[in-house]
């Protein structure tokens, strides 16, 4: 029975020490005095906050992208045992004791190693010999502006790897799908493809447009696919276990066998990515459940399901909005910033400053503050009290009702009088009865613009209403100009045709309601300033909690303002710029993104050749002239579609952003632009250098260049890494362009 222990256990591996080495090499460059500086570098004085405030579980909005690559950041925090608490205010600060550096910075540092040996299996799996590999793993290795990016709390290494493992994972797929479709290793690589695609475009969206070029050769290799007639089997047969009998039918097999690489391309491809980017946001909406300085920008109904800030202030209000209803009126739109249905007893001047006389009504505006002049009463037009009946009689979608302001009691009016700031449209007003010809409009018809059915209830926070003048149909809309100094320099609200469309700052929502109980005025004013007390609940569901973020991420613009090293993207490709990441306080020790020169010039050279042959072939191919063989052919256009594509995908799109730009954009375009060079010199090596003695020289120039990339690595490592410190004479003499700036103190 125990006979199997009379001979050794044996386990067999194979290691390719290359990739070991390479590996090694990756992390030595990345991880060495990961903690140096202690100081915030650059773009850390921005990722810190988020970090600070994931630890604090506190939410907020980053109009730059979604959330995973925070999430991966805040996890280094995390790990180190950061208690997010550090004042990211300044470049150069020095961190505190409390602040684990090193931790901070890892995850970006592993990524940016993991990318080295990345490279290599990329230009393995494209069927290029293991030099042409190496040796482009090694361009990566040596490019000293990866190195600098990924030394840092940032997210553009992390981006990279991501990137590089969804092409990697794809072509180990693509090249699986010749002897082994649907196998389990098939399987495993279209799974990380989707996977990695997804986890590219969490970190940024610039991961959009590598997902994009997989999705467009997924597409053209599986159009090749169609007018495969060979296809009769899945390869791995696990469908047609159930159905034996199609085995009979080629036909069929043919259709069905593409009918599950469809189904599998999409599930992976497309599903999967979807799925994930959504968990994305679950796992940032679910840590993140403490109000912020960010959520302002959100609707009520979001901020009310944050712990604290408005949901402290809300919390067990009325749901159903009923006549009698004490409420605020809070504008949908937020921009240019948020503000609530606001009156006070000062009326509007008898005349403007250009000569148009106004109504002189009591001003109505909208006030970006909190105020119990922000408060209003919800009336039955035809009842004269102003308090909730028993039981509550709810106000629905169509219903007619006055809108009383609580502390000066006088009615929401609109007429034909042009608006202070908006002639063409209508003034709004409190109504003041003057006893002249001037009858008061004070009606209002309520629509409830995201109601589910026409006999929906008002419902406090959820819905979102819209005030139409039953004498005018004019609209209750914030027009969002400021007015002068008799209006406090608060917003301007208008009476809007609803002819001429609709628009976001027409809709409002209740944000704080009470049920009224006084009759009496004055015990009406010190009941609009006393808190609710019944419970109701208003939590969003987590798809409406995500489609309001994911709108507010894409829509959100910061005033983008001239950086002192924002750059043009054509800049990037010659290098003409620098960034200055961090400069020590009394030596000349500084770090610079800034790129190791040969390399970047060699990779558009490389990029030259390839469109150039690539023409040259095609034109000689035209005319039936074939100057390499079809399967290097192959492999020439493979390369093409994955380097020379992912350069274009991940370049060109920043020609067309109104964004302020930096050279660190361009790191993942230059990604692709680097593998592409061994590819080009092995086939000019195989197939231009047709002798030995060209073959041989032609070597010996590529170990000159080589050397010469190595360097260039040397000489400008001491400002990728800030150390050692430079002389004046020293620095002045790495300025190799007029357009760099590299920080020299003055003496």
């Amino acid at each position: 029975m125990l006979g199997f222990l009379k001979n050794p256990v044996v386990v067999t591996a194979e290691i390719n020490v290359n990739l070991v080495a390479l590996t090694v090499m990756g992390l030595i460059s990345r991880l060495w005095g990961l903690s140096y500086p202690r100081a915030v570098v650059f773009d850390e004085v921005y990722y810190g906050q988020f970090v600070s405030l994931y630890m604090k579980r506190i939410f907020f909005v980053d109009d730059s992208g979604p959330p995973f690559g925070h999430m991966l950041l805040a996890l280094g925090g995390y790990l180190g045992g950061f208690d997010g608490n550090f004042l990211w205010n300044r470049i150069g600060a020095e961190y505190s004791m409390n602040v684990p550096v090193w931790s901070l910075r890892l995850l970006p540092a592993l990524a940016g190693a993991l990318c080295i040996p990345l490279a290599y299996q990329i230009l393995v799996e494209l069927q290029f010999s293991h030099c042409a590999a190496l040796g482009g793993a090694l361009l990566i290795l040596l490019e000293n502006s990866l190195i600098t990016q990924s030394r840092f709390m940032l997210l553009e290494s992390i981006l990279i790897f991501f990137i590089l493992l969804a092409v990697l994972s794809y072509l180990k797929f693509y090249n699986l799908q010749r002897h082994s479709s649907f196998s389990a290793s098939w399987w495993v690589w279209l799974l990380l493809t989707g996977v990695a695609c997804s986890c590219a475009v969490g970190v940024k969206y610039m991961g959009l447009f590598t997902y994009m070029l997989l999705l467009a050769i997924a597409g053209l290799h599986f159009w090749h696919m169609l007018g495969n007639q060979n296809l009769s089997n899945v390869g791995g047969g696990w469908l047609f276990c159930s159905y034996p009998c199609l085995g009979d039918l080629s036909l069929k097999t043919c259709s069905v066998s593409l009918l599950c690489h469809f189904l599998a391309r999409g599930l992976a491809l497309i599903i999967i990515p979807v799925a994930m980017y959504l968990s994305f946001f679950y796992v940032h909406l679910t840590l993140l459940y403490r109000s912020g300085p960010h959520d302002q920008i959100m609707t009520s109904a979001f901020q009310a399901s944050l712990e604290g800030g408005l949901a402290r202030i809300t919390q067990g209000q009325p749901l159903e909005v009923a006549y009698g209803s004490q409420i605020t009126l809070r504008n949908v739109l937020g921009k240019p910033m948020q503000c609530w249905l606001h009156s006070h007893t000062n009326t509007y001047p008898i005349r403007y400053e250009n000569g148009r006389g106004s109504s002189h009504q009591q001003q109505v505006t909208c006030y970006p503050f909190k105020d119990v002049n922000n408060w209003w009463i919800v009336k039955d037009p035809g009842m004269q009290q102003l308090v909730v009946s028993n039981p509550p009689r709810p106000v629905r979608h169509g219903h007619i009702v006055q809108l009383v302001h609580g502390i000066t009691t006088r009615y929401l009016n609109t007429h034909d009088v042009a608006a202070p700031l908006s002639p063409h449209s209508q003034e709004v007003s409190c109504y003041i009865d003057y006893n002249v010809s001037m009858p008061a409009q004070n009606l209002w018809r309520v629509e409830i613009v995201n109601r589910e059915t026409d006999t929906d209830v008002w419902k406090t926070i959820l819905s979102e209403v819209r005030f139409v003048h039953v004498n005018t149909s004019a609209v209750l809309k914030l027009s969002g100009a400021s007015l002068p100094e008799w209006g406090y320099r608060q917003l301007e609200v208008v009476g809007e045709k609803l002819s001429k469309g609709y628009h976001q700052s027409m809709v409002w929502n209740v944000e704080e309601h009470r049920y009224g109980k006084s009759q009496e005025q004055k015990e009406r004013e010190v009941e609009l300033h006393s808190p609710t007390q019944m419970d109701i609940s208003k939590n969003l569901s987590f798809m409406a909690k995500f489609t309001e973020l994911q709108w507010k991420i894409l829509t959100l613009k910061n005033e983008d303002t001239e950086h002192k090293y924002s750059s043009s993207a054509l800049d990037w490709i010659t290098m003409d710029t620098n960034i200055a990441y961090w400069l020590h306080p009394t030596s000349g020790a500084q770090i610079h993104l800034l790129g190791n020169v040969l390399t970047w010039a060699s990779a558009n050279v490389a990029a030259v050749i390839y469109v150039c042959l690539s023409l040259w072939y095609l034109v000689r191919r035209r005319r039936k002239i074939y100057d390499i063989p079809e399967d290097a052919w192959q492999l020439w256009v493979s390369a093409g579609e994955i380097c020379v594509g992912g350069w274009a995908v991940n370049y060109l799109p920043f020609f067309l952003m109104e964004k302020t730009l930096f050279l660190y954009h361009y790191l993942p375009a230059l990604t692709f632009q680097i593998l592409l060079i061994p590819i080009v010199l092995q086939h000019l090596s195989d197939y231009l250098c047709r002798s030995l003695l060209s073959k041989t020289m032609f070597r010996a120039l590529i170990v000159a260049w080589f050397s010469s990339v190595y360097l260039v690595y040397c000489t400008f490592s001491p400002v990728t890494y800030g150390e050692p410190s430079l002389s004046v004479a020293e620095l002045k003499d790495l300025r190799w362009k007029d357009s760099w700036n590299i920080l020299i103190r003055k003496q």
